[in-house]
Formats: structure tokens, C-alpha cells, sequence
């Protein structure tokens, strides 16, 4: 009897064991997997303004200002518009002199809504009214964008762009629909004397 209590004691045991064994191993697999880091949760990196102030509204003006006076060259406006090359002095100038032809200046300049520039925290938005001294045209409004340049504010180069293909597409506009000039008269010749009149013939009688 004692041998068959040894072994029944034995075989307990081993049961023991080998249950232990088999739960110490799903417990393990069971740890491993809820410690297994997932993946890390996607993040959107939203680019933060500057820290600098916006420029004052004058700051912007003061560079429409000086792009539109007549009596400064292309040539000395070339810093105020981004990446002017000495070329562009040449399409300044006809900017300003298609202007005063037009009868627009002198222009005032207002920015409103002055902003950092959604696409380019560097860049500066603004809503700029344009009130000129042409009575047909007397204002209207354009968003422009300024870019920063040695500490002082340039008109970007899209901005300018577009200002100078408005400028051109009113002028052709213009040209269009100025009445014609009257015809010049072709100079006349001069009548020719008509042929006086000579002497009546009567017959003379017979004799």
C-alpha cells in the first residue's frame, strides 16, 4: 500500500508541476503581450507665428507709397520689390507712368487686416484700399502680401505680379474705349475756273 501511495504522491506531484509550468507560460505570454508598446499616436505639427510684433499698417503703405511716386527711377525702387533684378526698373516705371497717364495718381493707401501669412509665417498679409484721383475709378481694394527684407518690408514678388497685370489690363481697357480721333480732312483742289463764256455768233444778213 505504501508503494501505491508513493506513487499516486508522485504522480500528483508531477500533475502539479506540470500544471504550474503550463500557467507560469500563459501568464508570461499574457504579460509580454499587454507591455508590447502600440504604436505611436500620429501628431500634426502646426507652425507657430512669430514672436515678433506686426509691423505697423505704415510700414506697409510707406512701400506702395514710394513705388507709386513719379519722381523716384525704377531704378531706386528695385529694393522694395522681392527679387528685383536691375530688368524690373524698366517695368516700374511704365507701372507708374501708365498711372499718372491714367489719371490715377496721386494715390492714398490704407492697410486694414494686417496678418501673418497663413502659407509663410515669415510673410505678412494685408487688405490695402487704394484711393486714387481718377473719378471713375475712384478706390478699390486688393489683398497684398509683403515679405521682411534687411528689417524693413518689401511688396512679394506674387503681389507685385499681379499688380502689374491689373495696371496693364486697364490701361489696354482704356485705350479700347477712348473714342476714336476725328478723321483728318483730306485737303481739297482747288475748282478749276469754268471756261468764260465767249462771244454770241449771230448771223450776219444776207445781202
Amino acid at each position: 500500500m505504501s508503494g501505491n501511495f508513493c506513487v499516486t504522491l508522485r504522480t500528483a506531484v508531477t500533475a502539479v508541476v506540470v500544471l504550474a509550468t503550463a500557467c507560469s507560460h500563459n501568464t508570461a505570454r499574457q504579460l509580454d503581450s499587454s507591455q508590447t508598446p502600440g504604436p505611436p499616436p500620429s501628431s500634426i505639427t502646426v507652425a507657430a507665428p512669430p514672436s515678433a510684433p506686426l509691423p505697423a499698417p505704415e510700414a506697409l503703405t510707406d512701400v506702395l507709397v514710394r513705388l507709386a511716386d513719379p519722381a523716384v527711377p525704377g531704378s531706386n525702387k528695385l529694393n522694395l520689390v522681392q527679387g528685383s533684378t536691375p530688368e524690373a526698373a524698366a517695368a516700374l516705371d511704365r507701372f507708374t507712368n501708365a498711372a499718372r497717364d491714367g489719371g490715377y495718381l496721386p494715390m492714398t493707401f490704407t492697410a486694414n487686416n494686417v496678418a501673418w501669412s497663413a502659407t509663410d509665417p515669415s510673410c505678412v498679409m494685408a487688405t490695402v484700399v487704394v484711393t486714387t484721383a481718377n473719378p471713375d475709378r475712384r478706390e478699390f481694394t486688393f489683398p497684398m502680401e509683403f515679405v521682411p527684407s534687411q528689417g524693413n518690408w518689401q511688396l512679394s514678388r506674387k503681389t507685385a505680379e499681379m499688380l502689374l497685370a491689373l495696371q496693364n489690363s486697364r490701361s489696354s481697357t482704356a485705350s479700347s474705349s477712348a473714342p476714336a480721333p476725328p478723321p483728318v480732312p483730306s485737303p481739297s483742289s482747288p475748282a478749276s475756273p469754268s471756261p468764260a463764256a465767249g462771244p454770241t455768233l449771230t448771223p450776219s444778213p444776207t445781202p
